[in-house]
């Protein structure tokens, strides 16, 4: 797997926690709190503020111990032994608190935008749509690469800040610091019921600190970094949040203005600072959500990774993507899961919502986001009385003092704002932990990735090669500095195969412009509830089998060999070639297993070559290739294209079938072969596309290679995929065959069902226009 660098120092964390802390919570909630209880609001933000430092102070201690990202999910994690189904649920509830609280930033920006910046003729737009928008917008952003995100986020908190401080001191200036004093301290009301209900409404305010340790990852020297930022923020946060209250209870506005709620701010800022102070705290408002949002998606796409790691969610999201090195899959899900609660909570059931079901809202949506924040960090105050008392000798870098009657007083606390929240968004998310939670009991889990994969032999790389630190299912070491080589990793089931494997990575790898390094793989398949050690000395001679076999061979190039026990063959392929940064994988094409080569070819971080027959392939002189057509055929190409230029005759075959189907046209692989001196063109008629493609290279000579079907899954559902008869086909007559496939990522499993419909466009719109014919050799026809 592609390893994480440590890219956040100290001011990136503190920017991470203000950031998230400084958004919808003090621009939305403010003028709500002040119209409820006046100056008492500043009693309830405290409040708010000491129970989120108590569990503050949880999270400080855990992270100064476990130095990754995932947040409470990862405490509970590491401290409990077994108990997967309180880890999923806890991962489960922060994931959906982390993105519910994202859906709540965004819809209150998208508020700010439709009552101060989008013109009335916008107003036609569903409520939620500009929300929508920038949820996709920081997905984006935040898959590209959490250092760019971070620098972001330090950018847009300097400037919130500064946004405030301007806010703050216009009301002061305004109304005088005497008479701002007298009239903020006059305005105090004894409301306990409404403190405490204001107070857990503001409590998502403060939930930023959680951010800073779930991003821990990617933190500089966390086990110093997290518990300063977080305490830094908490502090600073609170200090910002009272004068902005005395602001607000300053403000010559009449009580209804705070009636507003979440936009009752950009309206006061007008009353004492002009329609520039307006413009200027609505600016604010949207940085300060934006900002936020970005935290909560990086902290959110931490724990799903971690959560796909340990078994608890899908194992592709603990997938870095191989160009950004981040977890795409898991910001993706986290992206959609935003732009849904979006969608549902703010554009179908709000009070303006399309439906004119007025059944959520924004509140709602605060409900739901705060009482899966508030159920975890309950569970994590417990969580650190279960650790201090059952691993003492755990290394801590921080200490929560008065333990345990401090985390007793944390869940306590946790669970008596629960019961002020509002009602419907709590029935909400209880209802969604509750189907998540059937969801995991039938799914039943997946094995963590390091139960999966057992390196029996470990690969020992060439002098100045060095390899990846730690296991091949670790996210923590030193990623391989393998130079300018072109890595080519081969999977070898028999080891009497080796040496014709590596032989054919090695032709293969001469068409490129780097030098080759080929790292052999042997998989060992262990079935389920089969101890390692049944055979750990298979899978030992079976590698030491191939290193024999390839040192009698003398290849000429650069090679290592690893032997590996695994449950799930193709996992094993997929990691290997993720930890290990390789260019290409080159494999068998399973002859019983077809799912192992499927699951490698929408799986893999890069290309993959499949081959059949590969004893007979020998050196390559002769390549055919079909004409086919798709992303698979077209990424494989420049290979060609280069193979060609290094002396291979190249033939290039199109198919007129008789049992059904358009001739596929060559337009495009005759233009992209266009540094080859001589292409032999073949226009053949068969009974099937395959039965052509190897009649012609048994005719040719030479190793027939294609590209793979897009619609792969589609077809073979309905009447088996064009390479499944290829290979059947080659087997028979004894011909070399490899099928590649390009790497895949989301808009490629988009393509595999969109490419049949272009498909029949393009072909049937080619007829209507003159036809073009590239002849470089004389054509061949039957």
């Amino acid at each position: 797997m592609v390893e994480h660098t440590r890219t956040l120092d100290f001011k990136i964390a503190f920017a991470i926690g203000l950031g998230t802390m400084i958004a919808a919570g003090i621009f939305s909630l403010s003028g709500t709190a002040v119209y409820r209880i006046g100056s008492s609001a500043v009693i309830a933000f405290v409040l708010a503020a000491v129970v989120a430092g108590i569990t503050a102070a949880a999270y400080s201690e855990f992270a100064s111990m476990y130095s990754e990202n995932g947040g409470g999910y990862l405490f509970c994690s590491r401290t409990f032994d077994g108990a997967d189904r309180l880890k999923y649920a806890i991962g489960a509830s922060l994931f959906l608190g982390y993105t519910g609280t994202t859906a709540f930033y965004l819809a209150t920006m998208d508020e700010w935008f439709f009552r101060f910046i989008l013109p009335d003729s916008l107003h036609v737009l569903p409520h939620g749509s500009v929300g929508i928008l920038s949820a996709l917008t920081l997905g984006v952003l935040n898959a590209r690469g959490t250092e760019e995100s971070g620098i972001f986020q330090l950018l847009v908190t300097s400037a919130k800040v500064g946004v405030l401080f301007v806010f703050i001191a216009g009301a002061l200036t305004f109304a005088g610091p005497g008479d701002a004093t007298g009239r903020f301290v006059s305005n105090f009301q004894a409301e306990p019921v409404g403190i405490v209900s204001v107070a857990a409404l503001a409590f998502i305010t403060f939930f930023g600190f959680s951010a800073i340790a779930a991003s821990a990852g990617e933190i500089i020297e966390p086990r110093k970094t997290v518990p300063k930022a977080i305490a830094a923020s908490i502090i600073t946060v609170t200090v910002l949040y009272t004068f902005v209250i005395v602001a607000m209870v300053n403000a010559p506005v009449p009580r209804s203005v705070l009636a507003e709620g979440e936009t009752a701010m950009g309206t006061v800022a007008a009353s004492f600072l002009g329609s520039w102070g307006q413009l200027l705290i609505v600016a604010g408002a949207v940085f300060s959500m934006v900002s936020a949002s970005n935290a909560s998606i990086l902290a959110a796409s931490g724990i799903g990774s971690l959560m796909g790691q340990q078994g608890h969610g899908p194992r592709r999201f603990a997938y870095l993507h191989p160009e950004y090195r981040t977890p795409f899959w898991s910001i993706t899900m986290a992206t959609a899961t935003i732009v849904g609660l979006i969608f549902v909570f703010i554009t179908l059931f709000s009070e303006q919502g399309l439906t004119g079901i007025h059944a959520l809202g924004l509140e709602p949506l605060t409900g739901f986001a705060t009482f899966n924040l508030l159920v975890p960090l309950a569970v994590v105050n417990g969580t650190l009385i279960y650790s201090r008392r059952n691993h003492p000798d755990l290394e801590r870098g921080f200490r929560m003092p008065l333990v345990p009657l401090l985390p007793v007083v944390g869940i306590l606390a946790n669970l008596a704002l629960i019961t002020n929240l509002p009602p419907v968004g709590v029935a909400v998310g209880v209802g969604f932990v509750v189907v998540l939670g059937i969801a995991y009991i039938a799914w039943g889990g997946a094995p963590h990735i390091e139960e999966l994969i057992e390196e029996v032999v470990p690969p020992h790389l060439p002098t100045g090669v060095p390899t990846a630190v730690g296991p091949v299912g670790s996210t923590e070491g030193t990623e391989p500095d393998l130079g300018d080589r072109f890595t080519i990793l081969v999977s070898v089931a028999r080891p009497d195969r080796a040496v014709s494997y590596v032989r054919l990575a090695t032709e293969l790898a001469r068409a490129q412009d780097r030098k080759p390094l080929v790292k052999v793989l042997n998989v060992t398949h262990i079935p389920d509830q089969t101890p390692n050690e049944m055979v750990r000395d298979t899978a030992e001679k079976r590698a030491g089998d191939i290193k024999e076999l390839l040192a009698e061979a003398d290849i000429g190039v650069e090679y290592s060999v690893e032997g590996h026990i695994c449950r799930d063959i193709a996992f094993d392929i997929v990691q290997t070639a993720r930890n290990g940064q390789v260019d290409r994988i080159l494999m068998g094409y399973p002859e019983e297993s077809q799912s192992i080569a499927e699951t490698v070819e929408y799986s893999a971080p890069c290309g993959v070559f499949f081959t059949s027959n590969v004893d007979a392939i020998g050196e390559l002189t002769t390549i055919n290739i079909g004409a086919g057509g798709g992303p698979h055929h077209l990424a494989l190409l420049p290979l060609v294209n280069k193979l060609g230029q290094h002396g291979d005759e190249i033939h290039v075959i199109s198919i007129d079938p008789l049992s059904g189907g358009l001739k596929e046209p060559v337009d495009e692989t005759m233009a992209a072969l266009s540094a080859v001196e001589s292409v032999h063109v073949h226009n053949l008629t068969a009974d099937t596309v395959a039965e052509g493609l190897v009649s012609a290279a048994v005719g040719n000579g030479g190793l027939l290679i294609i590209g793979a079907t897009r619609d792969r899954r589609l077809r073979r559902w309905v009447f088996g995929s064009t390479p499944d008869r290829v290979i059947d086909l080659a087997r028979e007559a004894n011909v070399p065959v490899i099928i590649y496939a390009s790497s895949s990522g989301v808009t490629r499993h988009i393509e595999d069902y969109l490419y049949p419909i272009y498909r029949y466009l393009h072909r049937h719109l080619a007829e209507r226009r003159p036809f073009r014919r590239f002849i470089r050799t004389p054509e061949k026809t039957s």
